[in-house]
């Protein structure tokens, strides 16, 4: 098992995935073929074979398609056998309440991750 690192671009986030479980999504999300770009993470996820995963999610803008990615991919860690410890740390820019309600229903199907919440300062 490799790290993954992806660029970001103005379509798809930037990715980087290390093995010793710090996970980072970042940038925007709305990919021509959401399942293209998706389903190599998701895969790798499942292989993960680490105790305590830490994944930031700082997404300023992601569509529909891609939050049901993210849905699978979360699941995908929280169903992980060999995940122990899962903390999502979501980002979300201040005053962005669809955003924040999206991490709050993500939070709530899922049975092992704790979730930290980080508002942050609108962009000039």
């Amino acid at each position: 098992m490799k790290t993954i690192v992806i660029e970001a671009t103005h379509s798809t986030p930037a990715i980087n995935f290390c093995t010793d479980g710090r996970l980072l999504i970042e940038g925007r999300s709305l990919p021509e073929d959401v399942n293209r770009f998706y389903k190599p993470l998701i895969e790798w996820i499942i292989g993960l074979q680490v105790e305590s995963v830490k994944l930031d999610i700082n997404l300023e803008y992601f569509n529909s398609a891609s939050a049901k990615k993210l849905l699978e991919l979360l699941k995908s860690l929280d169903a992980n056998s060999k995940i122990k410890h899962l903390v999502i740390n979501w980002h979300y820019e201040e005053g962005d309440d669809d955003a924040l309600e999206t991490g709050q229903i993500f939070e709530d199907l899922l049975r092992k991750a704790q979730f930290r919440y980080h508002e942050y300062a609108e962009a000039a």
